[in-house]
């Protein structure tokens, strides 16, 4: 079936009689209409979703499975079950050298996405600004306007690697400004935010007294580099909000379990929002996390070397059939620059769905920066990218 037979159903018109402001004001993610398409063709290789191919390890589906059998049904703690987040406390500690206390300084989330929208709920009057370096995860903006507050894009460049600019934050930075939100290893660029870069970065959330939230969600997934955990750096711990989850290191995106570590002063506000509108995650996603924090550290291992592997392969094909390709240094996902090929970049997303049925997300869907960059996902089969990649290579050689 030719994509441009298909005619996806418009969506309904929205009641801005009844729809607050703040929802009328949000923008569709500009994701789910290549996907959407996709999903109703034969043969798409889709470069475009944002999660593992793997399914989860089974010593984590055992867990899951064995809780539910056991009849492990029922609410947890709100924060969580005091196993995982003593379990959580530990991990942090040994990974990165960070002390959370984990009677009250941790939460589980359903998926980093809440854990985000806590902290933006916790921290945000109406017109608080928090600056945002994009391209970045496409929920962020959005989570920011959802509480009121007011996302200020700072972009990153391909020629600094996609890392931010710490004197472009600064000079972003106004007397609304409350926070700084970060996600490095970022989605959609593939950088990983250098020590030096982030002590900058500490140092303006000193001078200019602001709250940093440190997604971190991608932190095992680093190839060759160091992943920073912000709330280690020198006088960060009290003024960070870390999060993270699941779904990407262990390949539980169906789960939906995330966390949050903070300062206790902030965190049990979090908590307030948490208990209000979702209880507690589920029970089961919380067993399976137990099971991959004790368990888990040699299938994280297995799986980033097979991402490591596609990363090469990917960033290889790209620049040799003339897109210029950044090489990611974590996360899984490679953000070649289209640009050159006379084609915007929802133009040849399109273009390359309909001729080749290989599905990329256009980078402006990502923020500001994103313009003219297509973001393709490796986060599937080796022999899979391969054939994307031939087709790709077709595709721009017609151009």
């Amino acid at each position: 079936m030719s994509p441009l037979s298909i005619q996806l159903p418009e969506p309904p018109k929205l009641d801005k009689k009844y729809l607050s402001r703040r929802t009328q004001d949000l923008k569709p993610s500009g994701i789910r209409k290549f996907f959407d398409i996709a999903a109703m063709m034969d043969d798409v290789i889709s470069l475009g979703v944002g999660e593992p191919d793997f399914t989860t390890p089974a010593p984590i589906l055992e867990a899951g499975i064995d809780s539910l059998m056991k009849g492990d049904t029922h609410y947890t703690s709100n924060a969580g079950l005091a196993e995982l987040r003593d379990a959580m406390a530990a991990h942090l500690q040994k990974l990165y050298g960070v002390t959370y206390n984990p009677a009250t300084e941790i939460l589980f989330s359903v998926g980093g996405s809440e854990a985000l929208y806590l902290a933006a709920t916790a921290l945000l009057n109406p017109g608080d600004e928090v600056i945002i370096p994009t391209p970045c995860f496409v929920a962020y903006q959005a989570e920011v306007a959802l509480t009121g507050g007011v996302p200020v894009e700072v972009p990153c460049c391909f020629e600094n690697n996609f890392e931010p600019d710490p004197k472009e934050i600064e000079a972003a930075i106004t007397p609304n400004t409350k926070a700084i939100l970060l996600g490095f290893p970022c989605n959609p660029t593939g950088a990983v935010a250098s020590r030096e870069t982030l002590l900058a970065i500490a140092a303006l959330a000193v001078k200019h007294d602001l709250i940093v939230i440190s997604d971190e969600i991608y932190d095992r997934l680093v190839y060759g580099v160091e992943h920073v955990c912000f709330a280690a750096l020198p006088g960060m711990w009290e003024r960070t909000i870390f999060l993270g989850g699941f779904s990407k290191d262990y390949a539980m995106t169906g789960w939906r379990i995330g966390f949050a570590a903070a300062p206790a002063g902030i965190l049990q506000g979090m908590l307030r929002v948490h208990q209000y509108t979702i209880m507690s995650a589920p029970t089961m996603a919380q067993r399976g996390a137990l099971e991959a924090l004790l368990t888990g550290e040699s299938y994280v291992l297995q799986m980033k070397k097979e991402y490591d592997r596609r990363r090469k392969l990917i960033v290889r094909r790209l620049n040799e059939m003339g897109l210029p390709t950044f090489e990611p240094k974590g996360a899984f996902y490679a953000f070649p620059k289209v640009d050159g090929t006379g084609l915007t970049s929802d133009e040849f997303a399109t273009r390359l769905l309909e001729e080749e049925m290989v599905a990329v997300v256009p980078g402006e869907a990502f923020g500001a920066g994103g313009d003219g960059y297509v973001r393709c996902s490796y986060a599937t089969a080796y022999e899979k990218i391969e054939e994307a990649m031939n087709r790709m290579e077709r595709f721009v050689k017609r151009l």
